[in-house]
């Protein structure tokens, strides 16, 4: 049997909700082969980040020239990259493996609060790994920080979608889930705008879903699917592991990346 195989280049989340970890339970709930190239450590638990360890920029660049060389990569999807070097490294090996089915997780901050990026990096990912983006994944502080907007609604959103699209991409999802009312999410490729809402989910347990629907995305490219079909399913995906999140310690839980594909378990 042959699977698909899927990537996740990202920091790992001791307290398993989010990061590599939430990117390999999702990857492999959806029928993909996950493998992993780890960026940082992190102390974490529900109620927060505790500590950051960075992985040392050669020894990512070892464990990536370790799974593309053997194993194959089908697609791939990058989350926390916190330092200036470790972002030259990963671009470098996704340009020198030709890995053209990549999702871009610009991951900046903690649901806790916790910077996950040092200011020097912000412009590195700009610059080296977003022109080699199949898909960005913003969240809406992600998407002002890269853009300055203020958003504060759909058309907002749009604007933010149409600028990152500028920086090289080839495709923009803004998620709107720090908004108020319905989870809406837009999908920008250069042609035309795509809208995917879905009634909000009142709950607190919503730790990793930025990562989990990232992944989600990447394991539907590597399965052949095209990017709008790739992230309707990721969104389908995400909404239900959040309806069936686990409550879990004293701050936000994780979801149930398991309920999407075996809800009469749960």
């Amino acid at each position: 049997m042959n699977a698909k195989r899927v990537l996740t280049v990202a920091g790992s989340d001791s307290g398993g909700g989010a990061r590599i970890q939430a990117d390999l339970k999702t990857i492999t709930a959806l029928g993909g082969f996950g493998m992993s190239v780890v960026t940082a450590l992190t102390a974490q638990n529900t109620l927060g980040v505790h500590g950051i360890h960075e992985v040392p920029p050669d020894f990512v660049a070892m464990q990536f020239d370790a799974v593309a060389s053997d194993i194959g990569v089908d697609a791939a999807k990058t989350g926390m990259l916190s330092s200036p070097e470790i972002l030259q490294v990963v671009a470098s090996k996704i340009r020198q493996y030709g890995i053209d089915k990549l999702v871009v997780d610009p991951v900046m901050v903690a649901k806790g609060g916790a910077k996950l990026i040092r200011d020097d990096a912000r412009e590195v990912l700009i610059e080296a790994l977003l022109p080699l983006a199949l898909v960005v994944t913003p969240n809406l502080p992600e998407a002002e920080a890269l853009t300055g907007l203020s958003i504060s609604g759909p058309e907002s959103m749009k604007e933010a979608a149409a600028r990152i699209l500028d920086l090289g991409p080839r495709h923009v999802v803004v998620k709107g889930g720090h908004l108020d009312g319905d989870a809406l999410d837009i999908l920008y490729d250069g042609r035309r705008f795509h809208e995917f809402s879905g009634r909000r989910l009142h709950t607190r347990d919503t730790h990793g879903t930025g990562c989990t629907f990232s992944a989600a995305i990447a394991t539907g490219l590597a399965k052949g699917l095209e990017v709008v079909e790739a992230v309707a399913e990721a969104k389908r995906y995400v909404t239900a592991a959040i309806r069936h999140a686990y409550r879990i310690g004293g701050g936000h839980g994780p979801t149930n990346h398991l309920a999407p594909v075996c809800p009469d378990r749960f």
